[in-house]
Protein backbone atom coordinates (compact mmCIF):
# COMPACT_ATOMS: atom_id res chain seq x y z
CA UNK A 1 0.00 0.00 0.00
CA UNK A 2 2.12 2.92 1.27
CA UNK A 3 5.71 2.93 0.15
CA UNK A 4 8.15 2.81 3.06
CA UNK A 5 9.87 6.12 3.64
CA UNK A 6 13.65 5.88 3.84
CA UNK A 7 14.56 7.24 7.27
CA UNK A 8 16.80 6.11 10.11
CA UNK A 9 15.49 3.06 11.99
CA UNK A 10 14.95 4.95 15.26
CA UNK A 11 12.66 7.45 13.50
CA UNK A 12 10.96 5.32 10.89
CA UNK A 13 7.36 6.23 10.27
CA UNK A 14 6.45 2.56 9.91
CA UNK A 15 7.07 1.80 13.59
CA UNK A 16 4.02 3.47 15.13
CA UNK A 17 2.31 2.73 18.48
CA UNK A 18 -1.11 1.11 18.57
CA UNK A 19 -2.73 4.26 19.94
CA UNK A 20 -1.97 6.03 16.66
CA UNK A 21 -5.03 4.26 15.18
CA UNK A 22 -7.39 6.02 17.61
CA UNK A 23 -8.54 8.60 14.99
CA UNK A 24 -9.25 5.76 12.55
CA UNK A 25 -11.31 3.86 15.12
CA UNK A 26 -13.00 7.12 16.10
CA UNK A 27 -14.22 7.97 12.62
CA UNK A 28 -15.45 4.44 11.96
CA UNK A 29 -17.34 4.33 15.26
CA UNK A 30 -18.82 7.73 14.43
CA UNK A 31 -20.06 6.40 11.09
CA UNK A 32 -21.50 3.30 12.76
CA UNK A 33 -23.17 4.86 15.81
CA UNK A 34 -24.01 8.52 15.28
CA UNK A 35 -26.57 7.96 12.49
CA UNK A 36 -28.41 5.73 14.99
CA UNK A 37 -27.91 7.71 18.20
CA UNK A 38 -28.01 11.29 16.87
CA UNK A 39 -29.33 11.19 13.29
CA UNK A 40 -30.17 14.90 13.03
CA UNK A 41 -26.78 15.97 14.36
CA UNK A 42 -25.01 13.49 12.08
CA UNK A 43 -26.92 14.60 8.98
CA UNK A 44 -25.96 18.23 9.55
CA UNK A 45 -22.37 17.77 10.69
CA UNK A 46 -20.93 14.53 9.25
CA UNK A 47 -18.41 16.49 7.15
CA UNK A 48 -17.14 18.34 10.22
CA UNK A 49 -16.90 15.09 12.18
CA UNK A 50 -14.85 13.53 9.39
CA UNK A 51 -12.58 16.59 9.31
CA UNK A 52 -12.20 16.46 13.11
CA UNK A 53 -10.84 12.92 13.06
CA UNK A 54 -8.69 13.58 9.98
CA UNK A 55 -7.06 16.58 11.64
CA UNK A 56 -6.76 14.60 14.87
CA UNK A 57 -4.37 12.34 13.00
CA UNK A 58 -2.79 14.74 10.52
CA UNK A 59 -1.73 17.54 12.91
CA UNK A 60 0.31 15.49 15.42
CA UNK A 61 1.49 13.23 12.60
CA UNK A 62 2.98 16.17 10.69
CA UNK A 63 4.43 17.72 13.86
CA UNK A 64 6.22 14.48 14.74
CA UNK A 65 7.35 13.32 11.31
CA UNK A 66 7.18 16.51 9.22
CA UNK A 67 7.93 15.91 5.53
CA UNK A 68 7.63 12.14 5.96
CA UNK A 69 4.06 12.51 7.26
CA UNK A 70 3.19 14.99 4.52
CA UNK A 71 4.50 12.47 1.99
CA UNK A 72 2.38 9.68 3.47
CA UNK A 73 -0.79 11.80 3.47
CA UNK A 74 -0.17 13.04 -0.06
CA UNK A 75 0.56 9.49 -1.20
CA UNK A 76 -2.69 8.01 0.08
CA UNK A 77 -4.78 10.90 -1.23
CA UNK A 78 -3.22 10.90 -4.69
CA UNK A 79 -2.78 7.15 -5.19
CA UNK A 80 -5.88 5.84 -3.39
CA UNK A 81 -8.51 8.39 -2.42
CA UNK A 82 -8.78 10.49 -5.56
CA UNK A 83 -9.04 7.54 -8.01
CA UNK A 84 -11.53 5.87 -5.63
CA UNK A 85 -13.81 8.92 -5.53
CA UNK A 86 -13.47 9.51 -9.27
CA UNK A 87 -14.65 5.97 -10.04
CA UNK A 88 -17.47 5.87 -7.47
CA UNK A 89 -18.70 9.35 -8.36
CA UNK A 90 -18.59 8.72 -12.10
CA UNK A 91 -20.49 5.44 -11.85
CA UNK A 92 -23.06 7.15 -9.63
CA UNK A 93 -23.46 10.04 -12.08
CA UNK A 94 -23.74 7.91 -15.21
CA UNK A 95 -26.08 5.25 -13.78
CA UNK A 96 -28.33 8.02 -12.48
CA UNK A 97 -29.10 8.92 -16.09
CA UNK A 98 -30.41 5.45 -17.03
CA UNK A 99 -34.11 4.75 -16.45
CA UNK A 100 -35.62 1.27 -16.74
CA UNK A 101 -39.37 1.31 -17.33
CA UNK A 102 -41.95 -1.41 -17.84
CA UNK A 103 -44.97 -3.09 -16.32
CA UNK A 104 -43.08 -5.83 -14.55
CA UNK A 105 -45.09 -7.54 -11.83
CA UNK A 106 -43.24 -8.36 -8.63
CA UNK A 107 -43.79 -12.09 -8.58
CA UNK A 108 -41.19 -14.35 -6.95
CA UNK A 109 -39.90 -15.39 -10.38
CA UNK A 110 -39.65 -11.78 -11.57
CA UNK A 111 -37.97 -10.60 -8.37
CA UNK A 112 -35.47 -13.45 -8.39
CA UNK A 113 -34.65 -12.68 -12.03
CA UNK A 114 -34.18 -8.97 -11.28
CA UNK A 115 -31.84 -9.73 -8.37
CA UNK A 116 -29.82 -12.13 -10.52
CA UNK A 117 -29.52 -9.57 -13.34
CA UNK A 118 -28.50 -6.90 -10.84
CA UNK A 119 -25.87 -9.18 -9.29
CA UNK A 120 -24.29 -9.75 -12.71
CA UNK A 121 -24.43 -6.04 -13.52
CA UNK A 122 -22.70 -5.25 -10.21
CA UNK A 123 -19.42 -6.68 -11.49
CA UNK A 124 -19.78 -4.81 -14.79
CA UNK A 125 -20.83 -1.33 -13.65
CA UNK A 126 -20.02 -1.57 -9.95
CA UNK A 127 -22.20 -2.18 -6.91
CA UNK A 128 -22.98 1.53 -6.72
CA UNK A 129 -23.93 1.74 -10.39
CA UNK A 130 -25.98 -1.47 -10.37
CA UNK A 131 -27.76 -0.51 -7.14
CA UNK A 132 -28.76 2.89 -8.46
CA UNK A 133 -29.79 1.37 -11.80
CA UNK A 134 -31.90 -1.50 -10.41
CA UNK A 135 -33.48 -0.15 -7.22
CA UNK A 136 -36.18 1.89 -8.99
CA UNK A 137 -37.37 -0.95 -11.29
CA UNK A 138 -37.47 -3.32 -8.32
CA UNK A 139 -39.49 -0.86 -6.24
CA UNK A 140 -41.89 -0.14 -9.12
CA UNK A 141 -42.35 -3.84 -9.85
CA UNK A 142 -43.30 -4.44 -6.21
CA UNK A 143 -45.35 -1.31 -5.58
CA UNK A 144 -48.45 -3.51 -5.19
CA UNK A 145 -46.83 -5.89 -2.71
CA UNK A 146 -47.64 -5.60 0.99
CA UNK A 147 -44.47 -7.28 2.28
CA UNK A 148 -41.34 -6.06 0.50
CA UNK A 149 -38.66 -5.16 3.05
CA UNK A 150 -37.16 -8.62 2.55
CA UNK A 151 -36.80 -7.88 -1.18
CA UNK A 152 -34.67 -4.81 -0.44
CA UNK A 153 -32.57 -6.68 2.12
CA UNK A 154 -31.74 -9.40 -0.39
CA UNK A 155 -31.14 -6.63 -2.95
CA UNK A 156 -28.44 -5.30 -0.60
CA UNK A 157 -26.98 -8.79 -0.15
CA UNK A 158 -26.59 -9.52 -3.85
CA UNK A 159 -26.53 -6.31 -5.89
CA UNK A 160 -24.91 -3.92 -3.41
CA UNK A 161 -22.28 -6.45 -2.32
CA UNK A 162 -21.75 -10.06 -3.42
CA UNK A 163 -22.48 -9.43 -7.10
CA UNK A 164 -19.58 -7.01 -7.32
CA UNK A 165 -16.93 -9.63 -6.59
CA UNK A 166 -15.85 -10.50 -10.13
CA UNK A 167 -13.98 -7.38 -11.30
CA UNK A 168 -12.11 -4.42 -9.81
CA UNK A 169 -14.96 -2.26 -11.10
CA UNK A 170 -17.43 -4.26 -9.03
CA UNK A 171 -16.64 -3.21 -5.47
CA UNK A 172 -14.39 -0.55 -3.91
CA UNK A 173 -12.05 -3.03 -2.13
CA UNK A 174 -11.24 -4.81 -5.39
CA UNK A 175 -10.62 -1.51 -7.18
CA UNK A 176 -8.16 -0.54 -4.44
CA UNK A 177 -6.48 -3.92 -4.93
CA UNK A 178 -6.25 -3.17 -8.65
CA UNK A 179 -4.61 0.15 -7.81
CA UNK A 180 -2.05 -1.82 -5.79
CA UNK A 181 -0.92 -4.18 -8.55
CA UNK A 182 -3.57 -6.95 -8.40
CA UNK A 183 -4.19 -7.83 -12.09
CA UNK A 184 -7.66 -7.02 -13.44
CA UNK A 185 -8.72 -10.52 -14.50
CA UNK A 186 -7.11 -12.28 -11.52
CA UNK A 187 -10.17 -11.25 -9.54
CA UNK A 188 -12.57 -12.74 -12.11
CA UNK A 189 -10.93 -16.14 -12.32
CA UNK A 190 -10.34 -16.50 -8.59
CA UNK A 191 -13.70 -15.23 -7.29
CA UNK A 192 -16.11 -16.80 -9.79
CA UNK A 193 -16.75 -20.14 -7.98
CA UNK A 194 -17.38 -18.45 -4.62
CA UNK A 195 -19.63 -15.82 -6.18
CA UNK A 196 -21.73 -18.31 -8.17
CA UNK A 197 -22.21 -20.68 -5.23
CA UNK A 198 -23.15 -17.99 -2.73
CA UNK A 199 -25.44 -16.23 -5.24
CA UNK A 200 -27.22 -19.48 -6.12
CA UNK A 201 -27.85 -20.33 -2.44
CA UNK A 202 -29.00 -16.83 -1.50
CA UNK A 203 -31.29 -16.55 -4.54
CA UNK A 204 -32.83 -19.93 -3.66
CA UNK A 205 -33.48 -18.78 -0.09
CA UNK A 206 -34.94 -15.53 -1.41
CA UNK A 207 -37.29 -17.34 -3.80
CA UNK A 208 -38.66 -19.51 -0.99
CA UNK A 209 -39.19 -16.51 1.32
CA UNK A 210 -40.70 -14.34 -1.40
CA UNK A 211 -43.02 -17.14 -2.50
CA UNK A 212 -44.17 -17.54 1.11
CA UNK A 213 -45.12 -13.87 1.42
CA UNK A 214 -46.53 -13.72 -2.11
CA UNK A 215 -48.97 -16.56 -1.48
CA UNK A 216 -50.17 -15.04 1.78
CA UNK A 217 -50.79 -11.59 0.35
CA UNK A 218 -53.92 -10.25 -1.19
CA UNK A 219 -52.56 -8.59 -4.35
CA UNK A 220 -53.93 -5.08 -4.42
CA UNK A 221 -54.42 -2.87 -7.42
CA UNK A 222 -51.21 -1.68 -9.01
CA UNK A 223 -50.07 1.83 -8.21
CA UNK A 224 -50.27 4.70 -10.63
CA UNK A 225 -46.51 4.63 -11.05
CA UNK A 226 -46.77 1.31 -12.83
CA UNK A 227 -49.35 1.35 -15.62
CA UNK A 228 -50.67 -2.03 -16.77
CA UNK A 229 -49.35 -2.92 -20.17
CA UNK A 230 -46.49 -0.40 -20.13
CA UNK A 231 -43.79 -1.87 -22.38
CA UNK A 232 -40.33 -2.60 -21.08
CA UNK A 233 -37.80 -0.01 -22.22
CA UNK A 234 -34.54 1.59 -21.23
CA UNK A 235 -34.13 5.36 -21.47
CA UNK A 236 -30.77 7.08 -21.42
CA UNK A 237 -29.15 4.31 -23.46
CA UNK A 238 -26.23 6.55 -24.38
CA UNK A 239 -25.12 6.21 -20.78
CA UNK A 240 -24.69 2.47 -21.31
CA UNK A 241 -22.13 3.27 -24.00
CA UNK A 242 -20.42 5.69 -21.60
CA UNK A 243 -20.29 2.97 -18.94
CA UNK A 244 -18.56 0.67 -21.43
CA UNK A 245 -16.05 3.47 -21.97
CA UNK A 246 -15.22 3.52 -18.25
CA UNK A 247 -14.72 -0.24 -18.26
CA UNK A 248 -12.36 0.11 -21.23
CA UNK A 249 -10.39 2.85 -19.48
CA UNK A 250 -9.82 0.65 -16.43
CA UNK A 251 -8.82 -2.41 -18.45
CA UNK A 252 -6.42 -0.39 -20.60
CA UNK A 253 -4.82 1.16 -17.51
CA UNK A 254 -4.03 -2.35 -16.31
CA UNK A 255 -2.40 -3.35 -19.60
CA UNK A 256 -0.65 -0.17 -20.77
CA UNK A 257 2.50 0.64 -18.74
CA UNK A 258 4.18 3.78 -20.16
CA UNK A 259 6.05 4.59 -16.95
CA UNK A 260 5.69 6.95 -13.99
CA UNK A 261 5.85 10.68 -13.38
CA UNK A 262 6.37 12.56 -10.12
CA UNK A 263 3.59 14.76 -8.76
CA UNK A 264 4.30 16.53 -5.45
CA UNK A 265 7.10 14.04 -4.93
CA UNK A 266 4.74 11.06 -5.44
CA UNK A 267 5.47 8.60 -8.23
CA UNK A 268 2.26 8.12 -10.22
CA UNK A 269 1.83 5.69 -13.14
CA UNK A 270 1.07 7.68 -16.26
CA UNK A 271 -1.71 5.29 -17.25
CA UNK A 272 -3.54 6.02 -14.00
CA UNK A 273 -3.58 9.74 -14.75
CA UNK A 274 -5.00 9.17 -18.23
CA UNK A 275 -7.54 6.70 -16.83
CA UNK A 276 -8.85 9.07 -14.18
CA UNK A 277 -9.00 12.03 -16.58
CA UNK A 278 -10.86 9.91 -19.14
CA UNK A 279 -13.33 8.69 -16.51
CA UNK A 280 -14.00 12.26 -15.38
CA UNK A 281 -14.51 13.33 -18.99
CA UNK A 282 -16.98 10.51 -19.58
CA UNK A 283 -18.91 11.44 -16.42
CA UNK A 284 -19.05 15.07 -17.58
CA UNK A 285 -20.33 14.00 -21.00
CA UNK A 286 -23.03 11.90 -19.32
CA UNK A 287 -24.08 14.79 -17.12
CA UNK A 288 -24.47 17.25 -19.99
CA UNK A 289 -26.14 14.95 -22.53
CA UNK A 290 -28.64 13.34 -20.15
CA UNK A 291 -32.03 15.12 -20.02
CA UNK A 292 -33.03 16.37 -16.58
CA UNK A 293 -36.29 14.41 -16.79
CA UNK A 294 -34.36 11.12 -16.62
CA UNK A 295 -32.52 12.06 -13.45
CA UNK A 296 -35.78 13.32 -11.95
CA UNK A 297 -37.40 9.98 -12.83
CA UNK A 298 -34.65 8.33 -10.76
CA UNK A 299 -35.06 10.90 -7.95
CA UNK A 300 -31.38 11.64 -8.50
CA UNK A 301 -29.63 13.60 -5.74
CA UNK A 302 -25.98 14.53 -5.21
CA UNK A 303 -26.20 14.04 -1.46
CA UNK A 304 -25.12 10.36 -1.34
CA UNK A 305 -21.89 10.97 -3.26
CA UNK A 306 -21.16 14.16 -1.29
CA UNK A 307 -21.51 12.15 1.92
CA UNK A 308 -19.19 9.42 0.64
CA UNK A 309 -16.63 11.98 -0.54
CA UNK A 310 -16.43 13.73 2.84
CA UNK A 311 -16.44 10.62 4.99
CA UNK A 312 -13.90 8.72 2.94
CA UNK A 313 -11.49 11.65 2.97
CA UNK A 314 -11.35 11.23 6.73
CA UNK A 315 -11.17 7.45 6.53
CA UNK A 316 -8.29 7.39 4.07
CA UNK A 317 -6.24 9.88 6.09
CA UNK A 318 -6.81 8.27 9.47
CA UNK A 319 -6.10 4.77 8.16
CA UNK A 320 -2.43 5.59 7.49
CA UNK A 321 -1.10 4.39 10.89
CA UNK A 322 -3.11 1.15 10.70
CA UNK A 323 -1.75 0.41 7.24
CA UNK A 324 1.82 1.06 8.27
CA UNK A 325 1.49 -1.00 11.47
CA UNK A 326 0.04 -3.94 9.56
CA UNK A 327 2.64 -3.69 6.84
CA UNK A 328 5.34 -3.84 9.49
CA UNK A 329 4.15 -7.40 10.15
CA UNK A 330 5.75 -9.12 13.12
CA UNK A 331 7.84 -5.99 13.79
CA UNK A 332 4.79 -3.78 14.25
CA UNK A 333 2.46 -2.99 17.13
CA UNK A 334 -0.03 -5.60 15.91
CA UNK A 335 2.41 -8.50 15.94
CA UNK A 336 -0.16 -10.50 17.92
CA UNK A 337 -2.78 -10.07 15.21
CA UNK A 338 -0.24 -10.97 12.54
CA UNK A 339 0.47 -14.20 14.39
CA UNK A 340 -3.22 -14.98 15.01
CA UNK A 341 -4.26 -14.44 11.40
CA UNK A 342 -2.30 -17.37 10.08
CA UNK A 343 -4.46 -19.16 7.50
CA UNK A 344 -6.72 -18.16 4.60
CA UNK A 345 -9.82 -18.95 6.66
CA UNK A 346 -8.56 -16.54 9.33
CA UNK A 347 -8.12 -13.83 6.70
CA UNK A 348 -11.62 -14.52 5.36
CA UNK A 349 -13.36 -14.11 8.71
CA UNK A 350 -11.15 -11.37 10.13
CA UNK A 351 -11.48 -9.24 6.99
CA UNK A 352 -15.17 -10.02 6.71
CA UNK A 353 -16.16 -9.27 10.29
CA UNK A 354 -14.33 -5.94 10.26
CA UNK A 355 -15.85 -5.14 6.85
CA UNK A 356 -19.30 -5.69 8.33
CA UNK A 357 -18.98 -3.08 11.04
CA UNK A 358 -16.39 -0.71 9.64
CA UNK A 359 -16.11 -0.32 5.88
CA UNK A 360 -14.88 -2.91 3.45
CA UNK A 361 -12.58 -0.68 1.37
CA UNK A 362 -10.14 0.35 4.15
CA UNK A 363 -10.50 -3.09 5.75
CA UNK A 364 -9.34 -4.72 2.50
CA UNK A 365 -6.34 -2.39 2.38
CA UNK A 366 -5.44 -3.18 5.97
CA UNK A 367 -5.40 -6.95 5.48
CA UNK A 368 -3.82 -6.67 2.05
CA UNK A 369 -0.92 -4.95 3.77
CA UNK A 370 -0.99 -7.46 6.60
CA UNK A 371 -0.61 -10.29 4.07
CA UNK A 372 2.26 -8.50 2.34
CA UNK A 373 4.06 -8.02 5.65
CA UNK A 374 3.36 -11.54 6.87
CA UNK A 375 4.77 -13.21 3.77
CA UNK A 376 7.66 -10.79 3.29
CA UNK A 377 6.39 -9.31 0.00
CA UNK A 378 6.22 -5.79 -1.34
CA UNK A 379 3.59 -4.31 -3.60
CA UNK A 380 6.01 -4.63 -6.52
CA UNK A 381 6.05 -8.41 -5.94
CA UNK A 382 2.28 -8.81 -6.26
CA UNK A 383 1.89 -9.40 -10.04
CA UNK A 384 4.63 -12.05 -10.10
CA UNK A 385 3.34 -13.65 -6.90
CA UNK A 386 -0.19 -13.94 -8.26
CA UNK A 387 1.21 -15.47 -11.43
CA UNK A 388 2.19 -18.40 -9.15
CA UNK A 389 5.85 -18.30 -8.31
CA UNK A 390 7.80 -21.12 -6.75
CA UNK A 391 8.66 -19.55 -3.39
CA UNK A 392 7.05 -21.29 -0.43
CA UNK A 393 5.29 -18.18 0.87
CA UNK A 394 3.69 -17.22 -2.45
CA UNK A 395 0.93 -19.89 -2.60
CA UNK A 396 -0.02 -18.88 0.94
CA UNK A 397 -0.20 -15.23 -0.12
CA UNK A 398 -2.39 -16.14 -3.10
CA UNK A 399 -4.81 -18.13 -0.92
CA UNK A 400 -4.87 -15.35 1.65
CA UNK A 401 -5.59 -12.67 -0.94
CA UNK A 402 -8.50 -14.75 -2.28
CA UNK A 403 -9.88 -14.95 1.25
CA UNK A 404 -9.33 -11.23 1.87
CA UNK A 405 -11.11 -10.35 -1.38
CA UNK A 406 -14.10 -12.58 -0.66
CA UNK A 407 -14.35 -11.58 3.00
CA UNK A 408 -14.32 -7.84 2.30
CA UNK A 409 -16.83 -7.98 -0.55
CA UNK A 410 -19.21 -10.65 0.75
CA UNK A 411 -19.43 -9.57 4.38
CA UNK A 412 -19.92 -5.92 3.55
CA UNK A 413 -23.54 -7.08 3.25
CA UNK A 414 -23.94 -7.99 6.92
CA UNK A 415 -24.76 -4.45 8.10
CA UNK A 416 -26.02 -1.24 6.55
CA UNK A 417 -22.58 0.33 7.05
CA UNK A 418 -20.52 -2.45 5.48
CA UNK A 419 -20.50 -0.92 1.99
CA UNK A 420 -21.33 2.50 0.59
CA UNK A 421 -24.41 1.46 -1.50
CA UNK A 422 -26.13 -0.26 1.45
CA UNK A 423 -27.34 2.91 3.13
CA UNK A 424 -28.11 4.49 -0.25
CA UNK A 425 -30.44 1.61 -1.15
CA UNK A 426 -32.08 1.69 2.30
CA UNK A 427 -32.66 5.44 2.02
CA UNK A 428 -34.24 5.23 -1.44
CA UNK A 429 -36.48 2.35 -0.35
CA UNK A 430 -37.68 4.29 2.70
CA UNK A 431 -38.39 7.35 0.57
CA UNK A 432 -40.59 5.08 -1.56
CA UNK A 433 -42.60 3.97 1.46
CA UNK A 434 -40.88 0.68 2.29
CA UNK A 435 -40.62 0.14 6.04
CA UNK A 436 -37.05 -1.08 6.31
CA UNK A 437 -35.76 -2.86 9.42
CA UNK A 438 -33.59 -0.96 11.89
CA UNK A 439 -29.82 -1.42 11.96
CA UNK A 440 -30.03 -4.32 14.39
CA UNK A 441 -33.27 -5.60 12.87
CA UNK A 442 -31.50 -5.97 9.54
CA UNK A 443 -28.60 -7.79 11.21
CA UNK A 444 -30.54 -10.21 13.41
CA UNK A 445 -33.59 -10.81 11.21
CA UNK A 446 -31.94 -11.02 7.82
CA UNK A 447 -28.16 -11.01 7.48
CA UNK A 448 -27.16 -13.35 10.33
CA UNK A 449 -29.77 -16.07 9.60
CA UNK A 450 -29.24 -15.94 5.83
CA UNK A 451 -25.63 -14.90 5.22
CA UNK A 452 -23.61 -16.40 8.07
CA UNK A 453 -24.49 -20.04 7.21
CA UNK A 454 -23.63 -19.34 3.57
CA UNK A 455 -20.30 -17.81 4.53
CA UNK A 456 -19.48 -20.73 6.83
CA UNK A 457 -20.05 -23.06 3.89
CA UNK A 458 -17.90 -20.87 1.61
CA UNK A 459 -15.06 -20.84 4.14
CA UNK A 460 -15.21 -24.62 4.59
CA UNK A 461 -15.14 -25.30 0.85
CA UNK A 462 -12.62 -22.72 -0.34
CA UNK A 463 -10.43 -21.52 2.53
CA UNK A 464 -9.70 -24.45 4.84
Amino acid sequence: MLQAVSVPAHATINILPIWSVIPFVGILLSIALLPLLAPHFWHRHFGKISAFWALGLAVPFVILFRHQAVNEIAHILIIDYIPFIILIGSLFTISGGIVIRGSLSGTPVTNTTLLFIGAILASIIGTTGASMLMIRPVLRANSHRLKKAHIICFFIFLIANIGGSLTPIGDPPLFLGFLHSVPFFWVTTNMLPQMLLSTAIILSIFFIIDMHFFKKEEIIEQSENKKPGEPFKIEGKRNLLILSGIISCIIISGLWKPGDIAVLGISIPIQNIFRDLAILLLAAVSFFITPDRLRKANSFSWFPIIEVTKLFAGIFITIIPALNILKAGSNGALAGLVSAVDKPVHFFWATGILSSFLDNAPTYLSFFNLALGKYGLSEADVPAALAAGSATAIPLFISSLKAISAGSVFMGAITYIGNAPNFMVKSIAEESGVKMPSFFGYVFKYSIPVLIPVFILISLIFYY
